[in-house]
């Protein structure tokens, strides 16, 4: 669980919820259904219109990513690279056929499977490298679905403030009207402006971070699986590894 993803959210909240306190103002001032029914509404409906449906079931599929991110241990890596390397040195590239179906993590069985297979080095890294890229584009993609929400909730906010101001002029002679009125223009834009920068924004970059990392992590795979292939002393690929370690 990520402890830093959970403070955000409590911080946000408190911040709002503790300056409007500071400042005089009660809770129910900052609630509003139709605002929220606005901004949450036509900001979603919005995004969903530019996403094609895959995007967006794996934006869905990687939200969980923002409290539990995928566990990308790299000395972990390293270490299990280097068992490998010492396993085909003693028993040849056959060896490594049943830790390649044991192997939990599919971009490294494939690897695996393929250095078993005899397949030169040039061909593992294409295919595997192949591989990197699309399943990154396909993650950036997701994110998108997150950064567009980013970009139009404050402008359906500031929808949600003109549509507050127009029903405030319609019932200028009504003074029981003006008061949700004018909530409503204020409150949408808090919502707009608050969703995107508190939330929406910071949710896309944190992904974005974990498929940085991810693909790191693939790329050590990378590097360590070529560097079985071609041979490389086991104390060598461990040295030539390191400098993926934070």
């Amino acid at each position: 669980m990520d402890i830093l993803s959970i403070l955000g959210v409590i911080i946000g909240f408190a911040v709002l919820l503790g300056g409007n306190f500071i400042e005089g103002g009660a809770i129910s001032t900052l609630i509003n259904g139709p605002a929220a029914l606005i901004v949450f509404g036509g900001t979603l409906g919005a995004a969903m219109l530019q996403t094609p449906m895959v995007h967006l079931k794996r934006a869905i599929k990687i939200f969980r990513w923002i409290f539990k991110p995928p566990q990308n241990a790299f000395r972990g890596g390293i270490d299990k690279i280097v068992r490998w390397s010492v396993t085909a040195r003693k028993e040849g590239l056959l060896g490594l056929e049943e830790i390649a179906e044991r192997e939990t993590d599919p971009f490294a069985r494939k690897g695996l499977q393929l250095m078993v297979d005899g397949s030169e080095p040039e061909v593992i890294r294409r295919v595997m490298e192949n591989e990197l890229v699309l399943d990154e584009q396909r993650d950036q993609d997701a994110v998108r679905f997150y950064e567009s929400m980013g970009g139009y909730s404050p402008t359906i906010g500031i929808i949600g403030a003109v549509m507050g101001l127009i029903h405030v002029m319609r019932n200028l002679a009504d003074p029981e009207q003006l008061g949700p009125g004018i909530a409503l223009a204020f409150v949408a834009t808090i919502y707009g402006v608050a969703l995107a920068n508190l939330f929406l924004l910071p949710i896309a970059n944190k992904l974005k971070m974990c498929i940085n990392e991810r693909s790191q992590h693939r790329e050590l795979m990378i590097e360590g699986i070529i560097a079985i292939a071609d041979g490389e002393n086991p104390r060598a690929i461990e040295m030539k590894l390191t400098g993926y370690l934070q």
